[in-house]
């Protein structure tokens, strides 16, 4: 595998893992209300694929960073992923508090990854 693939794959697999994972935690909020159990054996079937893609995406990664570059990273995806899916998918509304709250926490993750 090329040293480019390695450093920009496992962040286009975290990506589409935290789509899978964002949905399978908050997509049975939306619409009719579902049996718990039926929400959660949904969501552990949404939640496969998040698993094949984020373990391959964390070994191909810890070829090129560290653990804490790659959790941070994640963390950071997640945000975005989340917000983009409650405010397009869920129709929230995106708070200022919310995106200051996240910024902040965009800062102790840019500390952990730029400043090795």
């Amino acid at each position: 595998m090329s040293p480019l693939v390695m450093k920009i794959a496992p962040w286009l697999m975290l990506v589409m893992s935290n789509m899978f994972m964002t949905f399978a935690w908050y997509g049975h909020l939306k619409g009719k209300p579902m049996a718990l159990p039926v929400a959660i054996i949904s969501s552990w079937l949404i939640a496969l694929p998040e698993y094949l893609l984020a373990v391959p995406a964390n070994r191909i990664g810890h070829n090129v960073y560290s653990t804490a570059q790659l959790k941070t990273g994640q963390e950071a995806i997640t945000l975005i992923v989340f917000t983009l899916f409650s405010y397009f998918y869920l129709g929230e509304a995106v708070k200022w508090t919310t995106l200051l709250g996240f910024g902040l926490i965009f800062c102790g993750a840019a500390l952990v990854f730029f400043f090795k």
